[in-house]
């Protein structure tokens, strides 16, 4: 995708003087609040568990990371990606997908909720900054990609996107793509940090067995404390030359030649292949059934979601218990999308605090867990 060939912004601005146009809608999504906001809101474990788990922050930088070097590697556009990869958690409420979960059903008669599409209003209006126009004014191939990958697809908003097309720009796919990588390779680390699982619970999974042989072979002995890391780098790195390897195949054998020929393909080009996935599987259900079930993981998001709705029945009735700013918002539009859109903004801590203050408990100590 080439600057000169963008759909552009949807209020007309002058070009800057030395940024282009993809590298400054990545510099305002790291300017911007929601941004900040992340490195507060919960990846898997909730906020305040130990210092070392990841937050969306900080898995937000990782799958920059990884989608930076695949758009090289794949001559696309790096400024492009590493905008898209930045902007692609904006819309996540605390408390993960626990707290997504809630927030959906709590808007049920009101169209409901998806971080995706929050991600979508968060650039287009929610985020206030400049002084001519709501919202971050990206280019629409940044807000391109948060369409495509919203599971609302006939909300007005995504469907203006998504209109006439059936994929999105390669840049976009590669960010969807490491972002696969990023979180499965992730979520283990995660879980070894807060002793959720053992080595020995993950080497009675092929693709660890396959990596560590691999790693013996070539380093001789390594000590425990080092083989895990080790072995989750060399699982990230395997998948990240299968992603290259399958996307050169297909670019090569689909002949596209221009942007507007990928997005008319019936499927994608840049995704894993069928043997990564079988791997994938594997390592997906392991994560399922060890760390997304453990009684720990559970309880955390239980009770995040008793802390969303609780704030969200308490606001809903009194829209003056939020900020001024909230609280205004709730008198021009729906009550229950003004809510939703609030607490969609909350960091994990923030959402805690207010549940104790509203209701004059400690919610704290129970929210977090404690690694021995």
């Amino acid at each position: 995708m080439r600057e000169a060939n963008s759909l552009g912004r949807r209020y007309s601005e002058p070009e800057h003087a030395y940024r282009g146009l993809y590298q400054r809608d990545r510099d305002r999504i790291l300017h911007a609040a929601t941004f900040r906001r992340l490195t507060a809101k919960t990846q898997v474990l909730v906020w305040g568990t130990n210092d070392h788990h990841r937050t969306r922050l900080t898995h937000t930088l990782e799958v920059a990371q990884v989608s930076r070097t695949i758009a090289r590697q794949l001559s696309l556009n790096e400024d492009l990606t590493e905008a898209i990869a930045l902007a692609h958690d904006l819309g996540h409420p605390p408390f993960g997908h626990a707290g997504e979960s809630a927030l959906d059903a709590c808007l049920r008669d009101h169209g409901g909720f998806e971080h995706n599409w929050q991600g979508l209003r968060i650039v287009e209006e929610l985020e206030q900054r400049y002084p001519h126009f709501p919202g971050l004014n990206l280019t629409w191939e940044v807000r391109e990609s948060l369409a495509f990958h919203s599971k609302r697809p006939m909300v007005p908003e995504v469907a203006q996107y998504r209109g006439g097309i059936k994929q999105p720009t390669l840049e976009a796919q590669v960010v969807d793509a490491a972002d696969s990588i990023v979180y499965d390779t992730h979520d283990l680390d995660d879980a070894f940090g807060v002793k959720l699982i053992t080595l020995a619970d993950v080497r009675k999974l092929q693709c660890w067995q396959q990596a560590e042989t691999q790693l013996l072979q070539q380093y001789g002995e390594i000590p425990d404390n080092r083989i895990i890391p080790s072995v989750l780098r060399h699982l990230l790195a395997w998948r990240e030359r299968e992603i290259l390897k399958t996307a050169r195949e297909r670019i090569q054998y689909s002949a596209i030649k221009t942007v507007a020929e990928v997005k008319q393909l019936h499927e994608l080009l840049i995704e894993e292949g069928e043997t990564v996935r079988q791997v994938v599987q594997e390592l997906r259900q392991f994560l399922h059934e060890h760390v997304y079930r453990h009684q720990e993981v559970v309880r955390m998001a239980n009770r995040g979601k008793y802390i969303v709705r609780a704030l969200f029945a308490a606001y809903s009735v009194e829209p003056g218990l939020m900020p001024s700013l909230h609280a205004h918002r709730a008198g021009t539009m729906e009550v229950s999308r003004a809510v939703g859109d609030y607490l969609a903004g909350m960091t994990d801590r923030l959402a805690v605090i207010e549940h104790g203050q509203l209701f004059q408990t400690d919610e704290i100590s129970d929210t977090i867990v404690t690694s021995s």
